[in-house]
């Protein structure tokens, strides 16, 4: 355990060093010291919550004495409360009052569970599902932004909203493979820069033909340039991908995929799951008034079509692929909030990336990476989406 903790000690140096060079000159020096407390401390437990070896020390623990199952998610209230405080903020004033009921629920439900066997149920969706829907509806305010009053490098409220949800699927609930941990392979790393190379590549085809890319160029010297994707693609990890690759890839395809194999029914999952989000997309696609209206369904349909393909050549454990395109297809409709139909049918090709990466390096860092890098890549190769 020793080793695995100096692992994570290592993975939080390097962040802080890069913290703190990104907001040394934007900020105090009373709220860099501040920050970085914090920053240091979440990010520790961040790199370290989802490791087996801790995982099973933590349940350990729990196990002696039931009360104990309480005490992470209490410490993370008080240090997201603390944070607040320190900054002059009330707790209680706007929706911030709130989060002691979102961090408790999931625990809470586990706990109150006989037995939190390996069989999946659709208690485990609507745990999910009741925990996901209030984190990207609603607007926690105050902010908690990293500084806090600094460009926003990260935010409290986001690390502890994952480490919440971490805790109660993995180590309380005991679900297996959601891979939320850093780890550096060689092989793991070739996987993920080679699905983000296909995928944009891809990508660039069909954005090509339906002019919705712009090659705009660089207007900076070499230096700055690789400072600002380097900068960028860290952004994107640590603001966005990480997040959504947690949610997305290590819990809801990760659930859908043991649930699948669990009830030996990947056809019956495949059929309706298809049906459902054809007409989902098909409806997507008309109530954005485009041209393209068709081209979400399309997609959607193209997806399934390869899952049955690899099902019936049973590469991995037959339902995988089913969890795969039943979760991409999800995640890419959930984009119409970028008003684009064009952008809704690529979020699903990524999702499939994405999903993909997950699949073979069994981790959502890696996911989360090719996840960074293609958010990334209108920076990386100088181009313009044109919604």
């Amino acid at each position: 355990m020793r080793k695995e903790f100096v692992k994570s000690g290592l993975f939080t140096l390097a962040l802080t060093i890069i913290y703190w060079l990104v907001i040394w000159q934007k900020t105090s020096a009373q709220e860099i010291i501040i920050s970085t407390v914090y920053f240091v401390l979440l990010y520790f437990i961040f790199f370290s919550v989802g490791k087996d070896v801790v995982v099973k020390r933590l349940r350990n623990y729990i196990n002696q004495n039931l009360s104990r199952v309480f005490i992470f998610p209490t410490a993370l209230i008080v240090i997201y409360y603390s944070y607040l405080l320190f900054h002059g903020k009330n707790p209680f004033q706007g929706t911030t009052f709130l989060l002691p009921f979102l961090i408790y629920f999931p625990t809470l439900v586990y706990v109150s569970r006989v037995n939190n066997s390996d069989k999946l149920g659709w208690l485990d969706f609507t745990t999910f599902t009741l925990y996901l829907l209030p984190i990207t509806l609603v607007d926690f305010k105050p902010g908690t932004n990293l500084p806090i009053s600094g460009g926003g490098f990260d935010s409290i409220y986001r690390i502890v909203i994952m480490l919440a949800i971490v805790y109660a699927f993995v180590v309380v609930r005991n679900l297996k493979d959601v891979g939320f941990y850093p780890v550096f392979k060689w092989k793991k790393l070739g996987i993920s820069i080679a699905v983000w190379l296909v995928f944009y590549a891809f990508a660039f085809a069909i954005g090509s033909s339906v002019h919705f890319f712009k090659f705009v160029g660089y207007n900076d010297v070499l230096s700055v340039i690789l400072i600002s994707i380097g900068l960028g693609v860290l952004k994107t990890f640590l603001h966005t991908a990480i997040f959504e690759e947690l949610f997305f890839r290590g819990l809801l395809q990760n659930l859908l995929t043991q649930r699948i194999i669990q009830n030996n029914g990947w056809k019956s999952f495949l059929k309706w799951g298809g049906i459902v989000l054809i007409v989902s997309a098909l409806l997507t696609g008309y109530f954005m008034k485009g041209n393209l209206f068709w081209f979400p369904a399309l997609v959607t349909a193209l997806l399934f079509g390869a899952a049955y393909f690899i099902e019936r050549k049973s590469f991995e454990k037959r339902g995988t692929y089913t969890a795969l395109a039943i979760t991409s297809v999800i995640f890419g409709l959930v984009h119409f909030h970028s008003g684009s139909i064009i952008f809704v049918g690529l979020a699903s090709i990524g999702g499939w990336a994405y999903g993909y990466t997950y699949i073979k390096t069994k981790n959502v860092f890696y996911a989360a990476l090719v996840h960074a890098l293609v958010n990334s890549s209108n920076l990386i190769f100088g181009i313009e989406l044109l919604k």
